[in-house]
């Protein structure tokens, strides 16, 4: 009797773990579209500026080419200017160009394993999300060999300033953040991408 009952403690603890695993997913989910938000809500901000700016100066454009044009400006900005290697620093700064990494579970369920934030066309930020998932450390063969040695050092030929710092959970070597500094290309940021993408869908 007593092992029937705990093997049905054991099927209930696992369809609980199973469902906090999901709930928490959904939580990462949430997270990562309030910074979204964020980000489109400083975009607005900015199209205000400009034509708060524009007002000021007592434009004599009508009000409806003043909006076309910030909105232009903006879109351009935002997406299509970023990919150019040529673009001055001041205009970049404060822009992020943000990819996420998923990964298809058991079930076909999409799991957000990462997400790479490439900070004013120079820093990049890689959070993982879960980070016992994958368990990488600075000394995993996978790590050495994929990210570190398929990417990293050959960034470093062609950006010698280069400067790489982690982040591990506490009292483990468990890498939770990597912090990619001085890259300023933005084919690193695909190298750094498609590397990344590579080591956490590599099947153990």
């Amino acid at each position: 009797m007593n092992s029937m009952n705990s093997k049905e403690d054991d099927s209930e603890i696992e369809k609980l773990t199973q469902v906090a695993s999901k709930i928490q997913n959904l939580y990462y989910k949430k997270l990562e579209q309030l910074d979204e938000l964020r980000l489109e809500i400083a975009e607005l901000k900015e199209v205000m500026n400009d034509l708060n700016s524009t007002i000021s100066d007592k434009s004599f454009h009508s009000a409806d080419e003043i909006y076309s044009k910030s909105l232009k400006t903006l879109k351009k900005k935002s997406y299509e200017d970023y990919f150019v290697e040529e673009i001055p620093k001041e205009q970049v700064k404060g822009t992020i160009i943000k990819r996420k990494i998923f990964s298809k579970e058991e079930g076909d369920e999409e799991v957000l394993l990462c997400v790479l934030n490439f900070i004013d066309m120079e820093n990049i930020e890689i959070k993982f999300v879960n980070p016992e998932l994958r368990a990488i450390t600075e000394a995993s063969e996978d790590f050495i060999k994929i990210f570190l040695k398929g990417a990293l050092v050959k960034l470093k030929e062609n950006h010698p300033n280069l400067d790489v710092n982690y982040e591990h959970l506490k009292n483990s070597e468990i890498i939770k953040l990597i912090k990619i500094s001085n890259v300023n290309s933005i084919k690193a940021y695909d190298l750094i991408t498609n590397k990344m993408r590579q080591l956490l869908t590599t099947k153990k």
